[in-house]
Order: structure tokens, then C-alpha cells, then sequence
């Protein structure tokens, strides 16, 4: 496991893994992580899957439920964007996550919600309904340890080929390392 001295992972999203690992550790069930954008048609289902696939390739896939979610509910119940779709193939990822909103119920149930940018950390901390639950939301790119200067995933509905790369790359990364950091934590 790589140690990460840098501004990133930051403190605060280091904490609440910690306290997700904790929660699932005490109930003995996988750590429980939701991915939250707007449309859940882009980011969010590619960083369930990216970290989905990064268990699986360690074969760790038992030790995390992973689900995603939007706020806005004009997807719901379609697939990813068919251009985040080809992206992610091409990376030999399948992204078939069906869209859904974030529902009242998942902050009782999730251990950790990760959100994309601003807007969606702030979604989040309105719908959140204790503080308690609050302190489970987390930014992605606060793993992003090789995109120093990336303060979100932005999100590339509007953007070309090269919007969805960009959300690929920094996804690996925040994946990776927050994968690291929960196998840290899990293994102590």
C-alpha cells in the first residue's frame, strides 16, 4: 500500500472512510458507499463501476456494496450516457447501472456518500438528516492524489470525447487511492 503524504487524500474524507470501515467493521457487512451526481448518468455510475471493478481485479469485491445516485430524476431508470459508456469499454469497464435519485432512506443505510462537485455536496448536505449523516459525505477528488489541483469531477454531459477522459482519469485515481485507504483501514 502506497502511504500518501500530499494535501490528499484530504483529512476529512480520510475520517469519514474511517468511520465507514468502522460502521461496517461493527455490523460485519461490506462498507457501504454511494456515488452521488446530478443525473447519475455520467460520474457517479462510472465511479461505481471503476471501483467495483478495482475490488474485483483484487478480488475484495465482497467487502463493498457500491451503488450510485443523482438528484436530478429525469434519467431514472436509464443507462449511462452511451458516451461515458464507450469511454469507461474502452477502459474495460462495463457500465450498466440503471439511473436513480438519492432517496431519503440511503442516508440510514450508506456508510459513505462520495460527491462529485460543489452542487452535489451541497444536495447532499440539505437532504442529509442529521449532522451525524453529513459527516458521511465526502468529495471524490479529495482522493485525487495525482490531480492536485482538481477541487471536482466536473461534469462532461456538455463536453467532448476528451470531457470524458478527463472524468475517467480522475476517477482511476480517486478510486485507486480511496480503495488503498479502505483496504488500509479494513486490514488494521
Amino acid at each position: 500500500m502506497k502511504e500518501y503524504t500530499e494535501s490528499k487524500p484530504s483529512v476529512q474524507a480520510v475520517e469519514a472512510l474511517k468511520k465507514a470501515v468502522a460502521a461496517s467493521r461493527e455490523e460485519k457487512r461490506p462498507v457501504r458507499i454511494l456515488f452521488v451526481c446530478l443525473g447519475n448518468i455520467c460520474r457517479s455510475p462510472a465511479a461505481e463501476g471503476m471501483l467495483r471493478q478495482m475490488a474485483s481485479d483484487r478480488g475484495i469485491e465482497d467487502r463493498f456494496e457500491l451503488d450510485s445516485a443523482g438528484f436530478y430524476g429525469g434519467h431514472a431508470g436509464d443507462l449511462p450516457d452511451m458516451r461515458m459508456r464507450q469511454a469507461a469499454f474502452a477502459r474495460g469497464l462495463r457500465l450498466d447501472h440503471r439511473s436513480r435519485t438519492v432517496r431519503p432512506t440511503d442516508f440510514g443505510y450508506f456508510d459513505l456518500f462520495v460527491g462529485m462537485d460543489d452542487r452535489n455536496i451541497s444536495d447532499l448536505r440539505r437532504a442529509a438528516p442529521t449532522l451525524e449523516e453529513e459527516e458521511k459525505i465526502v468529495r471524490m477528488s479529495d482522493f485525487a492524489v495525482n490531480h492536485p489541483d482538481s477541487d471536482c469531477v466536473p461534469d462532461p454531459y456538455y463536453e467532448g470525447a476528451a470531457g470524458f477522459e478527463l472524468v475517467l482519469n480522475l476517477l482511476e485515481d480517486a478510486c485507486g487511492v480511496m480503495l488503498d485507504k479502505a483496504l488500509q483501514l479494513l486490514d488494521e
